[in-house]
């Protein structure tokens, strides 16, 4: 079985954000990038458990970016990818980037796409879609638990209120979230080899950005905490009632 695993770069969770161009680009000055966490915790790592269930399995590994997506697309190879392949853009519009994805993916001839839920950056949540609408292929979103037997894949995913239980012919293409796989780090053993694995540079297809960016904006900052002692339960039912209420 051939698995293709789609990997992001995004800024770590701590990074403090801000922007430049008058708003309209993200400033990149000091920021800690990582592999996007539901890109590698989930998606990547169930793409390992399928693997060492069945040693025959293949992991390829796709990002669409720049030369500085290296180092996390390395990551991932020492996580357990078997080799990568970068698409050379610097696109952030979805349905570009999806169809590069895709284009991989058709050359490829996989078996199962994972991708992560959506980008901790962007929020998007749509690049999984995309990628099945554009190679005809069955999509389950938000899974939550994968199991494979033989050519059947069954998938629970989250719906609002509860869960539904998805049967599935390969291939399809899968978006996983908490619940997937557990989260894992590489080993010394990882880290070597993944110096060796290959990593395949191509050039991006034709596509159309639909998107552009108007501009950034952060939100409004917390307001400070106010204490209020125990025994003034007056002055906390005010708040509770004029301030609280209006947040």
């Amino acid at each position: 079985m051939k698995i293709l695993v789609c990997i992001s770069k995004t800024p770590d969770t701590t990074a403090k954000i801000a922007f430049t161009d008058n708003n309209t680009k993200f400033d990149v000055n000091g920021v800690q990038w990582i592999i996007n966490p539901y890109d590698e915790w989930y998606a990547l790592v169930k793409a390992i458990e399928l693997k060492e269930a069945d040693p025959s399995t293949v992991i390829h590994l796709v990002n669409a970016g720049g030369a500085d997506a290296d180092p996390i697309i390395r990551k991932a190879l020492a996580l357990g990818g078997d080799e990568a392949i970068r698409v050379n853009t610097d696109s952030h519009d979805s349905f570009y980037i999806a169809s590069q994805l895709a284009e991989v993916a058709k050359q490829g001839s996989y078996d199962l796409i994972f991708t992560g839920k959506e980008t901790i950056d962007y929020n998007g949540s749509s690049i999984g879609g995309m990628i099945a609408e554009l190679m005809d292929l069955p999509y389950v979103s938000l899974a939550t638990k994968f199991e494979l037997s033989g050519t059947k894949a069954t998938v629970t995913r989250e719906i609002e209120g509860g869960e539904e239980v998805c049967e599935v012919e390969l291939p399809v293409v899968v978006s996983a979230q908490k619940g997937m796989a557990e989260a894992r780090i590489p080993n010394m053993r990882g880290i070597m080899a993944a110096r060796t694995k290959p990593l395949k540079v191509v050039e991006p297809v034709a596509a159309d950005s639909l998107t552009t960016v108007a501009g950034f904006g952060l939100p409004p900052a917390k307001a400070g905490v106010k204490l209020v002692d125990a025994e003034n339960v007056d002055e906390l039912v005010r708040l509770l009632h004029e301030e609280a209420k209006a947040i």
